[in-house]
């Protein structure tokens, strides 16, 4: 079966007045159906870029990528991912399932699949019953949830997801985690996280990406080894600290490339 995402070579130079910026450089990278893969690495070292070439948002300037056998551009007529974003970036004048049904309107959808789909979607992220709230009347993690949602209303197979969690409290983005996993769990998808937090992306992936400062270079991929029933106490065992410890050197391994790259 051939990967859902196939990175060879992968670079991506931006041009700036203050002269070029190497965001992304030659990274090797295959994802495979079903896998959950986190991306972590410091601010600058590429990993919404990543994302953001997937999306056929951001074009590479070397090396090559698929999404599904297809370029990025064909993936993104084809539909075949949904992109949530750092911010909800939800409309105050529309309802939550108005937000989530705006995508499905726009590619001219009937009203009554358009209901139907975003009353699942809904369901699916714990929000059924607010339907009709706005989103100013839903907390942070409550608006995120419906970015979600709204994402998931293609049913793509392919979830990109950009530090959703980031601007949330502990509390909250555990809770959420949580329901993350279970929605990975319970409908298959392929699922790109980005985030800055370790334990983050230990609890929740089956692969973690570990990249170095700019320019953004693949220094790790972990496969990981947990039960993919993960309560959150699962953090304190051995074996998600032994993983921990290994993205921790990742890390601090790129920053020692790169600090080494700067003094030649």
């Amino acid at each position: 079966m051939s990967p859902v995402i196939s990175a060879k070579k992968l670079s991506l130079t931006f041009k700036t007045n203050d002269g070029p910026v190497h965001a992304l450089s030659e990274v090797d990278l295959e994802i495979n159906e079903g896998e959950f893969v986190s991306f972590i690495g410091p601010s600058g070292c590429g990993k919404t870029t990543f994302l953001r070439v997937v999306a056929d948002l951001e074009q590479p300037t070397g090396g090559s990528i698929t999404v599904n056998g297809k370029t990025p551009a064909e993936a993104r007529q084809n539909r075949d991912y949904g992109y949530v974003f750092q911010a909800p970036a939800l409309l105050p004048w529309r309802t939550v399932q108005k937000n989530v049904a705006l995508p499905l309107e726009i590619i001219g959808m009937g009203k009554k699949e358009q209901e139907e789909r975003t009353k699942r979607t809904l369901e699916m992220v714990n929000l059924a019953g607010f339907e009709k709230k706005f989103p100013w009347q839903l907390s942070g993690g409550m608006q995120q949830r419906a970015s979600i949602a709204r994402a998931l209303a293609f049913d793509a197979d392919l979830l990109l997801m950009d530090e959703p969690f980031g601007a949330l409290d502990e509390i909250v983005r555990d809770h959420l985690n949580e329901q993350l996993l279970k929605l990975w769990s319970d409908t298959k998808k392929t699922i790109c996280f980005v985030t800055h937090s370790i334990p983050e992306a230990v609890y929740l992936s089956t692969k973690i990406v570990v990249m170095s400062p700019r320019p953004g270079r693949v220094i790790d991929v972990i496969e990981s080894t947990l039960p993919k029933i993960r309560p959150l106490d699962i953090r304190e065992t051995p074996e998600f600290l032994k993983i921990a410890h290994r993205v921790r050197e990742g890390l601090r391994t790129g920053n020692a490339y790169t600090e080494n790259a700067n003094d030649e």
